[in-house]
């Protein structure tokens, strides 16, 4: 009769009588392979090999018309422009972009409603719009008066003299920034799970610490990486104010090259800058990340 059990059979001496068991500390392991993978691996090295084999031999590239300007007096000039002007709409930006969106997060309808409206409108119209819109204020008012709302005024400034071609593109660039920096900082408040602050004001937190303490830290983790890529836009967006002859590095390069005909150098001086200081704001981004994840991975 056949046992109903797993177990082996076992022989007379109570010693089991199946088939012995294998050593499997010497089987020896083969690792899947992957021919595809390497053919891939082997095609992308040669396309890599050859257009760098194409940027040192190719005489087109001009590469000590490149070494020339690249540190020029009035490149490095329109660099610091171009950070300033980074700077400065992000940092604007990024400050009415936070109050945009806790006006969207607000229980008010009407605070709902324009910070809706104010969104809208700025991602509905292009950049360049934007910016000659302000660069011609001067045109559409004359001057600015403060005062009582729809009485008399105060004082006043002449548009003329108050917002010129800089003045003009930072703001153009921060309001047009603030618009989906308000987005990134919403998204980011929402990624929060509402139990804490049910748990805060519990505890009798006042509102605003519980934003500054607890909310922020946290929607920070959602918060940075979508705010570092519109950072980096907004740094290569810049080149949009040269249509106000301002001296940025796209503007410069292009003046330069209008006078010396070596447009692919030049162009090359503004490309290896961007990603330059691309690379720099992508290293920090790593650093801002990291401080912020801690105690949310082991």
């Amino acid at each position: 009769m056949s046992s109903l059990t797993s177990d082996p059979p076992v022989g007379a001496a109570g010693e089991a009588t199946g088939p012995p068991v294998e050593d499997y500390g010497a089987l020896k392991v083969v690792p899947v392979r992957h021919p595809l993978r390497w053919a891939a691996v082997a095609a992308t090295a040669v396309l890599v090999a050859q257009f760098a084999h194409g940027l040192v031999t190719n005489s087109a590239w001009e590469w000590e018309v490149f070494a020339e300007f690249f540190t020029a007096d009035v490149i490095l000039k329109a660099v610091w422009v171009t950070l300033q002007l980074t700077f400065y709409g992000t940092a604007i930006g990024f400050a009415l972009g936070i109050v945009l969106a806790f006006m969207r997060l607000s229980a008010s309808p009407f605070l709902k409603s324009v910070a809706f409206g104010y969104i809208w409108a700025f991602r509905s119209i292009p950049l360049i719009v934007q910016l000659l819109f302000w660069f011609n204020l001067a045109y559409l008012y004359k001057e600015l008066q403060f005062g009582i709302p729809f009485g008399p005024g105060f004082f006043s400034f002449d548009t003329m003299g108050l917002v010129g071609a800089m003045s003009a593109a930072v703001l153009g660039l921060a309001l047009h920034q603030a618009a989906y920096a308000a987005e990134i900082v919403r998204a980011g408040v929402l990624a929060v799970e509402g139990g804490q602050l049910e748990a805060a004001a519990a505890l009798g937190i006042p509102k605003l610490r519980q934003v500054r303490r607890i909310v922020l830290p946290q929607a920070m983790r959602s918060i940075l990486p979508n705010a570092a890529n519109e950072i980096i836009s907004l740094f290569k967006g810049t080149s949009i104010v040269s249509v106000m002859a301002i001296g940025e590095l796209f503007y410069q390069v292009q003046v330069i090259y209008g006078r010396n005909g070596r447009v692919v150098p030049l162009l090359m001086v503004a490309t290896v800058w961007y990603i330059l200081l691309t690379s720099a704001l992508s290293v920090l981004q790593h650093y801002v990340e990291r401080h912020f994840s801690k105690g949310a991975t082991r």
